[in-house]
C-alpha cells in the first residue's frame, strides 16, 4: 500500500467514517493540532530522558491518538466498533490531576509567572504546554458547529496544567533555576 492516495490534491480531505472536508475545516485544525501535539511530545521524551517523566508521556500519546480519532469521526454511533480503542474516560482526566498533584509535590509553589525554559527538556514541554492549548482552542470552536466528547476539552486543559508542571518538575531535578517574569 502506498504512503500517498492523491485524494488530497485538491484541498479536501477524508473523515473517519466517510465525508470529505476542506483540509482548513475546523474538524481537521482540531485533530492536526491534537497530532501536532503528539508528535511534539514524542520530541519531549527523546529529549534528556527522565523516566519518571517520560512514562507520564507515553499513555498521553496513547490518548492524543484515541481523541484524535474521535475527533476525525463525524458521526462515531456509525464508527462505533472501528473506534472501540479510541477511549478517553474521567478515570484518565483523574490520573493526569494525580500526576499534577504529585509533580507539585516535587516543586517550589508559584509565586510569580515562569518564563518558558531552563533545560531542554523543560523547555520542550512548555513548547508541548503552548501547542496543547491551542488544540484545546480548536476543539471549542469545533464544539461550536460539532457534536465532539466533551471530555476531549476537559482532558486536554487539564494536560496543558500537568505539561507546565512536568516542565517545572524537569528543571527541579536538574538543579536548574527557574526565571520569572
Amino acid at each position: 500500500m502506498k504512503i500517498y492516495t492523491k485524494t488530497g490534491d485538491r484541498g479536501d480531505t477524508g473523515l473517519f467514517g466517510g465525508g470529505r472536508v476542506p483540509k482548513d475545516h475546523p474538524r481537521v485544525a482540531a485533530y492536526g493540532d491534537v497530532d501536532e501535539l503528539n508528535s511534539f511530545l514524542a520530541l519531549a521524551r527523546a529529549t534528556e530522558p527522565r523516566p519518571r517523566i517520560d512514562d507520564i508521556l507515553l499513555p498521553i500519546q496513547r490518548d492524543l491518538l484515541a481523541i484524535g480519532a474521535l475527533l476525525a469521526t463525524p458521526n462515531p454511533e456509525k464508527m462505533r466498533e472501528h473506534l472501540a480503542k479510541a477511549r478517553v474516560d474521567d478515570k484518565r482526566v483523574r490520573e493526569l490531576e494525580q500526576a499534577i498533584d504529585d509533580g507539585d509535590m516535587e516543586i517550589t509553589p508559584l509565586k510569580a509567572f515562569i518564563v518558558p525554559g531552563g533545560t531542554r527538556k523543560a523547555a520542550v514541554l512548555h513548547v508541548c504546554r503552548t501547542v496543547c492549548r491551542r488544540a484545546e482552542r480548536a476543539v471549542v470552536t469545533l464544539q461550536e458547529t460539532e457534536s465532539i466528547p466533551a471530555l476531549a476539552i476537559v482532558y486536554l486543559n487539564r494536560l496543558s496544567d500537568l505539561l507546565f508542571t512536568l516542565a517545572r518538575v524537569a528543571n527541579a531535578q536538574s538543579g536548574s533555576t527557574e526565571e520569572t517574569w
